[in-house]
Parts: C-alpha cells; structure tokens; sequence
C-alpha cells in the first residue's frame, strides 16, 4: 500500500510538472539576411547566434494569434524604446503600429546599460509569448509612475501585454 501511495504521488507530481504551452514556429522569409560578426557586439546574458535573426516586426502579427500561454523561441532584431532606469533590468523594444514589446531577462541574471538610448537596435534571443497583467499589478505599476489616483481607480480589467524572456542580448559595439 505504502509503495501505491509513493507511485501516485511521483504520478501527480510528474503529471504537474508539464507545460502545455504550445510552441509556434515563425515563418522562414522573415530572416534577416545579413547580420553583423559577433565581435561587433556586447553580449549581455547567454551567448548566442544572429544567424536567422528575424526582424521584430514580424511578430505583431504572431502575437495578435497567440492565445496567453503560447510561445515562441526566435532571435530578434529591433529597437529599443526604453531602459529600467533603476538597474537595466527590463527593456521595451518597439513593435510597430505604437505596440511595444516588453523585455525580461532570464532568471535577473543580467541587465542591460542604463544609458542605451531608444532607437539602438538590438538583438534578443529567448521566447516571446503574451502574458496578462492583473488589475492589482496595473495599479501599483500606474502608482509607481506617479500616475493621479483618477485613473489609478480607473483600472478595472487586465491587460494582455507582449511579452519576451530573454537569455541573451547583443547591443553593437561603440566606436
């Protein structure tokens, strides 16, 4: 009895464990065709290739169709909007059509220079996926912006936000 009890136990455990996200692959004609040598950039994070680097305007269109939980895992090429000023810990990369996309980085494990300025365009390896954002984080997010307590009060639903976790940035190299 004690040994069924330890195997239904491993059996859930297990069973718990598994990610039902579903990966998309990205379409072949979206590769940016020529990228720069490696030693022209800072890496940041995980090292990785720029080879089949797609262009971030790209994704847009994938991340209308994703449904929360969906994934993708890709190398992008785009340009920065913004830099956490605190510690470089976040990034907002431009999207196209005024939607931006929000950067993390793997595990806080790295952090990008404060002074990178918006339009550097980049390159992020790591997974895209859309997430939702709960009406409290929104909240204390607008109250950390400084934002009135008008439209603090205003918010009442969650927003889908874009999002990509990244193991690895490459910034170009400074003359």
């Amino acid at each position: 009895m004690k040994y069924i009890l330890m195997s239904l136990i491993s059996l859930m455990i297990f069973s718990a464990c598994k990610n039902d996200s579903k990966e998309q692959p990205v379409a072949e004609e979206t590769v940016v065709e020529e990228t720069t040598a490696n030693d022209n950039y800072d890496l940041y994070g995980a090292d990785f290739s720029v080879d089949n680097a797609y262009e971030v305007g790209v994704l847009g269109a994938k991340y209308e169709k994703m449904k929360v939980g969906d994934t993708v895992r890709l190398t992008l090429k785009g340009k920065v909007n913004s830099v956490c000023q605190k510690k470089g810990c976040w990034m907002r990369m431009d999207l196209g059509d005024e939607k931006e996309i929000f950067v993390k980085f793997k595990d806080y494990g790295f952090f990008v220079p404060l002074d990178l300025e918006p339009g550097t365009e980049v390159l992020i390896a790591g997974k895209a996926f859309k997430e939702e954002t709960s009406v409290e984080d929104l909240k204390h997010l607008a109250e950390d912006a400084g934002e009135p307590q008008s439209e603090i009060d205003a918010i009442t639903e969650p927003e889908e936000v874009y999002s990509f976790l990244s193991s690895g940035v490459k910034i170009p190299t400074k003359s």
